[in-house]
Parts: structure tokens; C-alpha cells; sequence
């Protein structure tokens, strides 16, 4: 899929193009995963979110999320496990090669209490037009967000989570009714300030 013509996808290019990349640590079990922050320029632009199916003993069931999964072993990467996972999720095929904008820094759950694992965010340009086919057994929906109102700081927001007697609260960003909080919103506010979107 050819990317859209649009001055920010140059200088989001040349501005993961700048920056080192820093890869997580892993450890023997450490599992892997690779996921797609796709924008599109749709008049305003966009970022890709889907809502993941609530499902037992997922740690992440009915989180909004981007599109992405776990590596498997004939995935020849994490970019090639972040593209096929997004095509089995979203019905979006991306090529590697004119939609790959660039890779954010890798980064692991925060909680001991997850087990080890390693994310690998990449982003990608999609095409205004491109229609979006959601598999049911994963994604419950998906939804095109405009970085403004991702940015407005009248999005600020908190999650508060009990977990084994303790309260806990977390930064998120409340969008239409969603909460967006966890890795996900430490992946987008990665993409923000290498972006230098105005917020």
C-alpha cells in the first residue's frame, strides 16, 4: 500500500530516522510481540485503535490497544509479527518496505505480576481510504482517533485499578468514552514527543 503525501509522515520519518532506538532487555523467557501505530491524514490525522475482546485470563482483555500480537516462530521478525498481526486483526495490509515510517523504543509491562515480555512498536502510514476488517475472536472494534483530541488536555485523565488490596491509579487518556492507559498510552506518548505534535 502506497502512503499518503502529507509533510508530517516526512518529518516523523526523518525524525525516527535521527533517534537510537533502545531495545528492551530480555531474558531466556522472555516472549516477544510487535505492534502497529498506524496514522493516516484524513483531514486531521489519525492513529489505528482497537478494542481487544474480553476474554479470561487475558491481562489486557477490553483494553483499547493497537493492533499487534505476539511473535511466532515463522515470523522472520518483530515487523513482520506487528504487519501479519495487524492484517489477522484489522484486514489492513501493510507493506513493509513504503508504509514503514519507522520504530519507537521497545518497552516491557511495568507490572512483576505480567509475564515477561517485550513490545516492539513500529509506525506505519495507511491510506485514507483503506477499509478496516475487524476478526471478531480478537478485536470487539476499531476506531480512527485524531492526535488533537488525543492531545487536548482536556483528555487528561486516570485509571484507578485494585490489585491484591492496593489502589492504584494510572495516567490515561479518555477518548469518546474510552480510557486509553497502560502500554498503550506509553507507546503513544513515545510517538508524541518524537513527533513534537502540538498538544
Amino acid at each position: 500500500m502506497t502512503p499518503p503525501a502529507d509533510p508530517f509522515f516526512d518529518h516523523l520519518r526523518d525524525a525516527l530516522a535521527r533517534r537510537r532506538v533502545r531495545d528492551a532487555p530480555r531474558r531466556p523467557e522472555t516472549k516477544e510481540a510487535g505492534v502497529v501505530v498506524a496514522l493516516r491524514a484524513a483531514g486531521s490525522l489519525e492513529v489505528l485503535l482497537i478494542e481487544r475482546v474480553e476474554r479470561e485470563g487475558d491481562p489486557w482483555s477490553g483494553h483499547i490497544a493497537l493492533p499487534g500480537g505476539m511473535r511466532e516462530a515463522a515470523d522472520a521478525d518483530l515487523l513482520a509479527t506487528a504487519l501479519r498481526e495487524t492484517w489477522e486483526e484489522v484486514g489492513l495490509e501493510l507493506d513493509r518496505e513504503s508504509a514503514l515510517l519507522g520504530r519507537l523504543d521497545e518497552l516491557a509491562p511495568s507490572s512483576r505480576e505480567l509475564p515477561p515480555l517485550v513490545i516492539s512498536p513500529f509506525v506505519a502510514t495507511v491510506a485514507p481510504e483503506a477499509e478496516l476488517t475487524v476478526d471478531p475472536r480478537e478485536v470487539a472494534g476499531a476506531l480512527w482517533a485524531p492526535l488533537a483530541e488525543l492531545t487536548d488536555p482536556a483528555a487528561r485523565s486516570h485509571v484507578d485499578y485494585r490489585y491484591r488490596g492496593q489502589d492504584l491509579r494510572f495516567p490515561a487518556i479518555a477518548y469518546r468514552g474510552h480510557h486509553i492507559w497502560g502500554l498503550t498510552y506509553r507507546i503513544l506518548l513515545q510517538l508524541l514527543s518524537v513527533a513534537r505534535f502540538p498538544g
